[in-house]
Parts: C-alpha cells; structure tokens; sequence
C-alpha cells in the first residue's frame, strides 16, 4: 500500500512538472496538437463512415428544402437528426464546401471554440494547461463522431466566464445557443446565483431566445420552422424513451444512455421504474452546496460548481454518448486543478481511473474483451465520472473553499460564514 501510495506521489508531481517544461506549457503546442487531430480525424473520415457530419449538412439542405428535419433518410445516412432547426444556419457555412474540407473546418471550428473557451476563462495558466492536457484524448473521441458537444462544453464554460465578468448579456447568447441546437445549454442557468444582475441575465435569455427562434425563418416560411420546432420536441420525447429501453442484453444500440441512469438501468436489467427515483435526489444533492451562500465569495468554490455542472449535465441525460463526455472531461479537470488545497493521492489515482476506464477504454488500445463484454454493455464509462462527482458533492458540502492564505488569516481571527 505504501508502495502504491509513492507512485501516485509521483505521478501527481511528475504531471506538475511536466506542465512546467515549455513545451508542455505553451499554448501553441495545444493548439498545434487539436488542429492535427482535427487533420487527422478527417483523412480517416474520408476512408471510413462520417455519417454524422452528413447528417448536419442535411438539417441545412432539409431546411432550405422546407422537408421535415427529423425523418429518416435513409439513402443519405443511416442515424436521424436530434438538433433543433436553429443548427441550420450553424452548419450553414460548412455545408458550403467540399464534404470533406467542410469536415476538417467543422471540427477545427468545434476544437477552436473550447481552445478559446479555456483560454479566456479565469484559470489560472497551469490550470488551463492540466485541462488541456486532460482533455485531449477525450476532445479526440469526441471528433471521430463530429458532434456538437464540444461545442456545448465550450458554452457553459464561457457562460460562467461571461457571468464571473458581469458580461450577462453574453452569458444569455451562450446559454440559449447550446439551448436551441441540442438543450444542453439551457445548463448555464445554474450560475444564476452568481450574476450581479439577475433580472438583466433572464431577460437577455428572453432577448436570445426569441431572436435564434425566428432566425430560422429568414431562410425558411414561419409555419414550416414552428412546425419543426414542435417535431423536435416529439423526436426528442421519442429519443429518451429509446434510450430508457437500452438494457445490456439488447446489443441493438449501446452508444446510447451511457449515464448514471443507464449504467443503473443496465446493471440492475429493470425498465418498469421512472429515473425520476435517480434524477430527484441528484438534483437534491447538486442543489445543496447552494445553500452555502458564505462560499460563494470564493472563486474555487464557483469553478467547482462550474465542475459539478459539467459532470451533471452527462450523468443525468439519458442522450449521454461516448462523444458526450467530453463536456464530463472539462468538469472532472476542473474539480481536480481548481481546489485551493493539494489533491490527494486518492484523488490522483481517481484521475487515473477516469481516464482508463472513461477515456481510453472505446479506443483501440484497450482490450476490446473488456470493453465489449463488460463496460459498454452496463454503461460502465459512466462509473469513474460518478465517484469523482459524488466526491465533489461531498467536498462542497464539507470543505472550506477559501484560498490558503486567506483561510490562514481567518483562523488566526474570524472564521469565514460557511
């Protein structure tokens, strides 16, 4: 045990190094690294499926069409869209080009707005780096499926930026962005509480809301968007009751439901009862550390929310995908690098766990015995990110967010309201 215990020492400080060295540390190097995976992704695209991105193009030519967005169309892709009509003119500019350049530029431009998301937040440099590094075997699995997700870890992290920053009116385009392609967004209303100007934040959703409702129909007649609209909210309904009826012997799909509610749905084989006996007191235990207001004042204790927000948002939607946990990934980096107290070797082999059994397992260079027979079909890609989740929940319950020396001060005086 001991022995285990020194190897995880050193890993955590061999990683504090390494994010020192200049290579590691520059921000180009990222940038370099994401544009080539992009590169890359798209090459092999070219030679194998990239029946999502046809089907994204498709909601654009659809649109302008004015043919109903959410059939099936099977003699151009074999799956069926879930985006909302807005996600058109999205898609709009890369429609435009040759299929497989408009690819690369799709992806670039998805690896681009998380770089940036990061890049602007309020992180500190080494923070920015760790969730970089962190996340770049994740962001790769994300590309192989070109979906949006990158992009919708990318709008609740600069939700919050825009919110920390009193920029609410952005903080509203983010949130109704990801809102009107895939409802995801609408997440970004848990930094309500940290807004300076609440009614200003609510309005500017109003404001969003309406203008990216009706943008649609500059290219299309109004009845034809409104009646999309409403069947994509039946393909959605439709959606989740597929997804709830993913069990481990049906092998019909398993990329669906990869979630706290499938994995629990998968194990346990039982399809009569609601996830609302999950989705309740999850809920309950992400609303909690809210009650906390004396914390709010320091910053760790908002990137941490900002965390648990990420984590919830796959942990509890039974869309969860493997793409889908690159908004998950963003989450568990920032409860690792944000605390203001040194992580624990516990917590360095819990990182470690998440990335093997979250990240690396769909990929080839883990036993695909394994991850046949055991992880996708119980969901198991969910498990790591749950305990790191439930630890966060529990460490914003318990623990005293405020920085060191600050916290050093207060013991010395007054102690900070809880």
């Amino acid at each position: 045990m001991e022995k285990m215990s020194n190897i995880l020492r050193d890993c955590r400080d061999w990683v504090a190094g390494m994010l020192k060295k200049p290579f590691f540390s520059d921000y180009r190097t990222i940038l370099v690294i994401w544009v080539v995976m992009c590169l890359v992704v798209a090459i092999t695209k070219s030679y194998n499926s990239d029946g999502n991105y046809r089907i994204f193009i498709g909601v654009w030519y659809h649109t302008i069409a004015e043919l109903p967005l959410f059939d099936h169309y099977p003699a151009e892709y074999d799956d069926m869209n879930h985006y909302g009509p807005f996600f058109a003119l999205v898609i709009a500019p890369f429609a435009w080009m040759q299929r497989y350049v408009g690819m690369f530029c799709w992806m670039t431009f998805l690896s681009l707005f998380l770089y940036v998301a990061v890049r602007r937040s309020d992180l500190t440099k080494y923070q920015q780096m760790f969730v970089y590094w962190f996340c770049t075997h994740e962001l790769l699995n994300a590309l192989f499926l070109q979906q949006y997700n990158v992009a919708i870890a990318a709008g609740v992290l600069l939700t919050f930026t825009m919110i920390e920053r009193r920029h609410d009116f952005w903080a509203a385009f983010f949130i109704m962005l990801g809102t009107m392609i895939k409802l995801y967004g609408i997440v970004g209303l848990a930094f309500l509480f940290f807004s300076k100007n609440k009614p200003r934040l609510l309005l500017s959703c109003l404001f969003w809301g309406a203008v990216m409702f009706v943008a649609p129909m500059a290219v299309a007649s109004p009845e034809y968007i409104i009646q999309q609209y409403y069947e994509w909210y039946v393909a959605l309904v439709e959606k989740n009751q597929d997804n709830i009826n993913v069990l481990a012997g049906n092998m019909a799909d398993l990329s669906t439901n990869i979630s706290l509610l499938g994995m629990v749905r998968r194990t346990t084989q039982i399809v009569t009862y609601s996830d609302l006996w999950l989705i309740i007191p999850g809920l309950i235990a992400f609303g909690l550390p809210y009650l906390r207001v004396g914390q709010y004042r320091n910053v760790a204790f908002r990137q941490t929310l900002l965390a648990s927000v990420l984590m919830f948002t796959v942990l509890f939607s039974t869309g969860s995908e493997n793409s889908t946990y690159i908004i998950a990934f963003v989450g568990v980096a920032l409860w690792y690098c944000c605390a203001p107290w040194q992580r624990s070797r516990r917590d360095v082999a819990l990182m470690v766990f998440v990335f093997i059994i979250s990240s690396l397992s769909p990929g080839d260079l883990f036993p695909k015995a394994v991850y046949r027979g055991l992880i996708q079909p119980y969901a198991l890609k969910a498990l790591p990110v749950t305990i790191v989740w439930l630890k966060l929940c529990w460490e914003m319950y318990t623990r005293d967010y405020t920085p060191a020396p600050l916290r050093h001060r207060f013991t010395n005086s007054q102690s900070p309201r809880a």
